[in-house]
C-alpha cells in the first residue's frame, strides 16, 4: 500500500495502521486479551513484554490514530482525562499554562483542583481573542492549551495565531480537537505540537467505550509520553482498542452525516422565538466563523442554545423523545445536555455565568438519525415552553 500520508482520510480511516494478522490473515485486528508474553530467553522477545507497556491491539490503534492526523506518533490512553493528565506530567512545579476559559468542565476541574496542588499555575482566558493570550504570558509560560471550538459555548481560536505566540515564548501548543475530530480539522498542520482527543466521542463514535489519545510529530515528546503512558499505566484495554478501531473505519461517513443533520437543524432552530441565543460555528454571524472556515473543513455537530431560564430548559428537555438526556457527545445517537448541572457543574457558578453557561443553557449533540425525526423532536420540546 502507498504511504498513508498520500491517501485521503476516508481511505486512511479504513486501512491505515491496520494490517492482516500475520498468523491467520484475519482482516480485522485481533483482540490480544493477554497481560504478558512468553519470552524466548531473558530479554529476548517478539516486541511485547507486558500489556501495560505494549499490546498489539493498542499498537494498531495508535498507528491508526496517527494516520488520521498524518502524524508520526499516536499514544492511546484509557480516557480523554488520562491523556490530558499525561500531557500535564510533561511539566514541572512552577510552570505556567494558559488555557481557554471555556473548556470542558472535567479539564477545568483537573487543572484547578488537582494540578494546582502540584505547583502548576493556570491562567484561564478567552483565547478566541489572542490579545488575551499575549497579555497573560509569563516568563514561565510553558503551554498554551486551547479547545477550538470550546465546550460548550463554541468559541473559535486561531490555531496559527496561537502558534505564533508559542514561537515567541517558546511554549508548547496543545489543541483539544475532540469536537472537530481529524475529519474536519488537523491542528498539527496549523502548528500544534500536541493534539488531544477524547476518543470516546466522534473517533469511536458509538458510545460504547471510554478512551483518549495524543498525537504528535515531535519524537521527543512522543518518547516522553510513551514513558508516562507505561509508568503511570492509564492505558486502554484491548477490547476498547478493538472497538475504537472499528469505529474509526466509519469516521468519515459518520462525520458527513453528523454535519448534514446539524446544518439542517441549525436552519430550523435559528428562527425559533423560544431561543434567546444560539451557538454554532457554522453560523455566519458567529464571531469566529471566518477563522473556523479558514482552519477547518466543517463546523461540527454541536449546537448550544440559551432558552432563558432553568424552567424553560426543563420544559424543553421533558418534551424530547429521540434526543436522550445524557452527558458526553459524538455518538451516533443525539443527546441533550444541561451543562450547568451536568458536564460543567465543577465550574463555579460565577465563572459559568461569566462564560454564558446559564441555567437556561442547553448543549445538543446531533447524531446520525433521520434529520426529519430530530427536527420534529426538537419542535415538540420547544412547544413545551
Amino acid at each position: 500500500m502507498k504511504d498513508y500520508k498520500e491517501l485521503r482520510i476516508g481511505t486512511r480511516a479504513v486501512h491505515a495502521g491496520v494490517e492482516p494478522d500475520p498468523s491467520t490473515g484475519a482482516i480485522m485486528t485481533p483482540i490480544y486479551q493477554t497481560s504478558t508474553y512468553v519470552q524466548q530467553a531473558p530479554g529476548k522477545h517478539k516486541g511485547y513484554e507486558y500489556s501495560r507497556t505494549q499490546n498489539p491491539t493498542r499498537t494498531a490503534l495508535e498507528k491508526s490514530l496517527s494516520a488520521l492526523e498524518k502524524a508520526e506518533f499516536g499514544i492511546a490512553f484509557s480516557s480523554g482525562m488520562a491523556a490530558i493528565s499525561a500531557v500535564m506530567q510533561l511539566l514541572k512545579s512552577g510552570d505556567h499554562i494558559i488555557c481557554s476559559d471555556d473548556v470542558y468542565g472535567g479539564t477545568f476541574r483537573l487543572f484547578d483542583k488537582i494540578y494546582r496542588n502540584y505547583g502548576l499555575e493556570f491562567s484561564f482566558v478567552d483565547s478566541s481573542n489572542l490579545a488575551n493570550v499575549r497579555a497573560s504570558l509569563k516568563s514561565k509560560t510553558r503551554v498554551i492549551w486551547i479547545e477550538t471550538p470550546t465546550n460548550p459555548t463554541l468559541k473559535v481560536t486561531d490555531i496559527r495565531g496561537a502558534r505564533e505566540i508559542c514561537d515567541d515564548c517558546k511554549a508548547l501548543l496543545v489543541v483539544d480537537n475532540t469536537f472537530m475530530s481529524p475529519y474536519f480539522q488537523s491542528p498539527l498542520q496549523h502548528g500544534a505540537d500536541l493534539v488531544l482527543y477524547s476518543t470516546t466521542k466522534y473517533i469511536a463514535g458509538h458510545s460504547d467505550i471510554v478512551g483518549g489519545a495524543v498525537v504528535t510529530n515531535n519524537a521527543g515528546l512522543a518518547e516522553r509520553l510513551h514513558f508516562i503512558q507505561n509508568a503511570a499505566g492509564a492505558v486502554p484495554g484491548p477490547m476498547d482498542c478493538f472497538l475504537t478501531l472499528r469505529g474509526i473505519k466509519t469516521l468519515h461517513l459518520r462525520m458527513q452525516r453528523h454535519e448534514e443533520n446539524t446544518r439542517a437543524i441549525f436552519e430550523f432552530l435559528k428562527s425559533q422565538p423560544q431561543i434567546k441565543k444560539i451557538y454554532y460555528p457554522g453560523d455566519d454571524r458567529h464571531p469566529g466563523y471566518s477563522v473556523q472556515c479558514r482552519q477547518a473543513c466543517g463546523h461540527g455537530a454541536i449546537i448550544s442554545l440559551d432558552l432563558g431560564s432553568l424552567a424553560n430548559a426543563g420544559k424543553f428537555i421533558s418534551g424530547l423523545e429521540v434526543f436522550k438526556l445524557a452527558e458526553s457527545l459524538g455518538g451516533v445517537e443525539s443527546l441533550v445536555d444541561h451543562p450547568a448541572i451536568m458536564t460543567h457543574a465543577s465550574v463555579d457558578p460565577e465563572t459559568r455565568t461569566a462564560l454564558g453557561i446559564t441555567d437556561g443553557f442547553i448543549r445538543l449533540s446531533i447524531g446520525i438519525e433521520d434529520v426529519r425525526d430530530l427536527i420534529s423532536d426538537l419542535q415538540q420540546g420547544l412547544e413545551r415552553i
